[in-house]
């Protein structure tokens, strides 16, 4: 006889396939106005993939069946291979497809870069893992420049929108991949602690001996590590390949078993007489690398961005769907707050995301913004990548048990939360950064306060905080670093929300974040328009 159960009611349906993009208000006027309302269309395509269930299933895909190492063959051959579900390689190709990686170092217009940043942050709930490589091609870039022969061969193939996994010469195949090889197991985010050493070889290129504790992605193409050079710490380009095709020794000692990001391999490597060429100067090492770790900050801003309003999007459309005591969930005072108070959390990281783009986009033309990106991305990385877990743990707590079970996606998502607050500086690393900059740079502090001052006079709330502000920045200790840095990252998403967000929710952020900030999400003061904010989240 056909199995037979009670018959199921009061359960959320799955979501519908939708336009990720076209859902998302703020983030199409944040794409406009940082000025890369051109892409509106490609936008479009990448919602529609995004929201699409076949994209969906690729990352739960890729998720259970997390790649496995290879070291050996039957014969005994080292081969260093890492095998990836292929559905791993759907989204890979998907996202470069789409060119959210390194494609806008080769596209001459306004925006390139806030484009591809909505790009990200539009793709990365199907599946968070990959972002890491297609991140670090973006990010590898901007440190390549510093050596003009090495950028000019590589560029064309990292910009490449054509995704090839093959381990081949990187000649061979226009689709390549980086990854970074910085960290080792005594230094940590202290880089100046590494011991790999970097012995010349005679000929332009140096040999690497060392270990590394953290290779993210490691059957890219191309990594860029620290080594010590006899001028000092220095970065150096290792390719997978020679170039005669033979391979470069990169020995994987393991996988890393991770929490989240676990459709991404993660792994120890062992170099060994490991060629390598020069990117800058000798001794010039951190100097020389920061400017891939600072487009990789960006991009952690951008996961952040993304897992909130992922959570958004699953809370809204449980309670919507859901009953409880008689009426929806989203008919009910209490959740309805909570609902709200997650999308003012989402909209400001994308104000603030999106305006950090901006900021790089504006470098990558070579205008000059006074400094404000090197106060900027420190202050925006720290605070979206603080506020990220707590959203997705209130998100997930908004479909009850069901938020607990694999199925819904949710633990994946609370899983994923903290990771980039962990990657390129976790907290402290970051504001101690912004302090450094602080000191270094004061021209910098000028070109971030001049930014909150653009929304002077829009409300009295803000404006005595925003009043308070530069007294708070001169008496700056480490031990008071986080408040600082909280104060600043909360007072610029204030200022770019009263400057273009509507009224409801500019109003609704000042006063549950300025004027009379509760502890959890959901303790909103009392006027807060829940009903606007919810359906501006997420059209019904």
């Amino acid at each position: 006889m056909p199995f037979s159960t009670h018959e199921v009611i009061n359960q959320p349906p799955p979501l519908p396939e939708r336009d990720a993009f076209g859902d998302h208000a703020a983030l199409a006027e944040a794409l406009d106005r940082e000025g890369a309302g051109w892409a509106a269309d490609d936008l479009h395509a990448v919602g529609e993939a995004a929201g699409s269930h076949e994209a969906l299933e690729w990352g739960f895909q890729a998720d259970e069946h997390p790649p496995e190492l290879k070291t050996h063959d039957r014969f005994g051959h080292r081969i260093d291979l890492v095998e990836y579900h292929p559905a791993y390689h759907r989204l890979m190709e998907t996202a470069i497809g789409f060119g959210m990686h390194a494609a806008p170092w080769a596209d001459g217009r306004v925006g390139a870069h806030v484009a591809r940043a909505a790009k990200f942050v539009t793709w990365s709930p199907v599946e968070y893992g990959h972002g890491c490589p297609v991140s670090m091609t973006y990010s590898v870039v901007a440190a390549l420049r510093h050596a003009p022969d090495l950028a000019a061969w590589w560029e064309p193939g990292l910009a490449s929108t054509d995704y090839d996994p093959r381990p081949i010469p990187a000649g061979q195949k226009r689709g390549l991949t980086a990854g970074m090889a910085l960290t080792e197991k005594q230094g940590g985010s202290d880089v100046r602690a590494n011991t790999t050493d970097a012995v010349p070889d005679g000929d332009g290129a140096y040999r690497l001996t060392g270990h590394k504790w953290f290779v993210s992605a490691p059957m890219s193409d191309v990594f860029l590590a620290l080594g010590q050079a006899p001028g000092g710490l220095s970065c150096f380009l290792v390719p997978r390949r020679l170039p005669d095709g033979a391979a470069n020794p990169f020995r994987i000692q393991r996988l890393k078993d991770k929490l989240g990001d676990r459709a991404n391999a993660s792994s120890e490597v062992e170099l060994d007489d490991t060629w390598a060429l020069p990117v800058g100067e000798e001794g010039q090492g951190v100097r020389t690398i920061i400017e891939m770790v600072n487009h990789t900050r960006l991009d952690c801003s951008l996961g952040a961005t993304a897992q909130m309003r992922h959570g958004v999007v699953e809370a809204v459309h449980h309670a919507r769907h859901r009953s409880a005591f008689g009426a929806r969930l989203t008919d009910q005072p209490a959740m309805h707050a909570v609902l709200a108070d997650l999308a003012l959390e989402s909209e400001a990281a994308v104000a603030a995301a999106l305006r950090l783009a901006r900021a790089y986009d504006e470098q990558a033309r070579r205008v000059d913004d006074g400094g404000f990106h090197r106060i900027a991305t420190p202050v925006v990385k720290y605070w979206l990548c603080k506020r990220a877990p707590g959203h997705a743990a209130e998100a997930l707590e908004c479909l009850g048990g069901n938020g607990f079970i694999e199925e819904s996606g949710m633990p994946r998502l609370f899983r994923q939360s903290p990771v980039n607050g962990v990657w390129e500086g976790s907290g402290n690393v970051i504001c101690l950064d912004v302090l450094r900059a602080m000191r270094r740079s004061p021209e910098a502090v000028e070109a971030f306060i001049a930014e909150l001052g653009l929304a002077a006079g829009a409300d009295a709330r803000f404006d005595a905080a925003l009043a308070s502000l530069p007294a708070g920045l001169e008496g700056a200790s480490e031990a008071g670093v986080r408040r600082m840095v909280e104060r600043m990252a909360v007072l610029l998403q204030a200022s770019l929300l009263l400057r273009f967000a509507p009224s409801f929710v500019a109003d609704g952020f000042v006063a549950a974040r300025i004027a009379d900030p509760g502890a959890a999400y959901g303790s909103l003061p009392p006027g807060v328009d829940c009903d606007a904010i919810v359906a501006r989240a997420l059209p019904a």
